[in-house]
């Protein structure tokens, strides 16, 4: 045997013992979080336990990125544990994420993203639909998307929490990619008609209109059931991600067609169970406020008094009345803390309205 063969048989059995090693180590941990869930029901009995808890798994991989040696890369070994920690959570009830469907869109990917792949994922047609399921107990959590960088806010989302009891429990961002995909067979003919979610012609329009200038475009309800009619019409394309070209086994005609290379979304995670403090958390609430001069400012001047810093605020029309608005605001920190608390009875003792919709973790994937 030459060096070179030598040499790999030793790495490769050094490979054998770390993977045994590994196997090893993750049934140990599975076995600790199984205990972990028999103590949660054995002092919890006759009640619903929440297994998931969405502050320390956060806790948990923002140490794991702290604490990792390399080469991997922090967010590839946060991955990892991700999935590690979905699996052993799936040991008691694989939890149910209902999203925004159908199959293959980028709510999916998101609720993977952020559950990781031992869940079972639950595909709604709308977002209320999400929701309502929610609501019911018929899914432990939902994903629905909130804001992109290039479109901005899905106000469809915000004016459901208007009317809803459930709580914001995370969020996570997601790097968009749209792709124009084709059916293999009809790659080589010219195509036609393009189809995809009327958000995604946003995103790529300055492409299309230089590389695809003059074809038909037809919005539909979403990125997965553009990628099914690409699959099954001729002289049709689609823009869709990843996961759905997979789905539908399409070819990439073009890929990242996006206009803005950073083109990204945020995501919701809604429950109906209020999150504890993990150390580095946002909050979200709703405010209606009197219509009268400076009301605005009254709104905002004790988040600025007392340096807190706001990362979002929308204005959505108010449900009740005509001319009268509902702000939606995101700023740093938890709900628990003695200062955010004083400022939002300041701003309580001001507003007509004051709805708490939750403190969470800021997104660690």
């Amino acid at each position: 045997m030459s060096d070179e063969q030598i040499r790999l048989g030793e790495l490769r059995d050094q490979i054998d013992s770390l993977d045994q090693q590994i196997m090893d180590l993750v049934s140990a941990r599975a076995r600790c979080a199984q205990e972990v869930a028999e103590v949660k029901m054995a002092h919890n009995p006759g009640q619903d336990v929440f297994f998931y808890r969405p502050e320390r798994e956060a806790q948990v991989l923002r140490r794991i990125k702290e604490a990792n040696p390399g080469p991997l890369s922090d967010e590839e070994m946060a991955r990892l544990f991700r999935e590690i920690m979905s699996a052993c959570l799936a040991l008691e009830k694989p939890m149910h994420i209902a999203f925004l469907g159908p199959v293959g869109t980028f709510t999916q990917a998101a609720a993977l993203k952020h559950f990781g792949h031992s869940v079972v994922s639950v595909p709604l047609p709308a977002i209320d639909a999400v929701f309502r399921e929610v609501e019911s107990g018929s899914a432990h959590y939902g994903v629905v998307p909130v804001e992109n960088s290039t479109e901005g806010m899905i106000n469809h989302t915000l004016d459901m929490f208007m009317s809803s009891p459930l709580k914001i429990c995370g969020e996570v961002q997601l790097r968009i990619h749209h792709h124009l995909l084709c059916s293999p067979e009809n790659r080589d003919q010219d195509i036609t008609r393009i189809y995809s979610h009327q958000q995604s012609f946003a995103q790529c329009r300055q492409w299309l209109d230089a590389h695809r200038y003059g074809i038909e475009r037809v919005a539909v309800s979403s990125n997965a059931e553009a990628a099914r009619r690409a699959a099954e019409e001729p002289g049709t394309a689609a823009i869709a991600g990843d996961m759905a070209g997979e789905l539908y086994g399409l070819d990439v005609v073009a890929a990242k067609i996006e206009d803005r290379p950073d083109n990204t979304t945020r995501f919701l995670i809604v429950g109906r169970e209020e999150v504890g403090p993990s150390g580095q958390d946002k909050s979200s609430i709703l405010v209606s406020m009197r219509n009268k001069p400076g009301a605005l400012y009254q709104l905002l001047e004790p988040f600025h008094r007392n340096g807190l810093s706001l990362t979002r605020i929308e204005t959505r029309p108010s449900p009740s009345g005509t001319w009268a608005y509902v702000f939606y605001i995101d700023f740093e920190g938890h709900m628990d803390d003695d200062l955010i608390s004083k400022v939002l009875s300041e701003v309580e003792a001001e507003a007509v309205e004051l709805k708490r919709l939750g403190s969470y973790p800021i997104g660690v994937l």
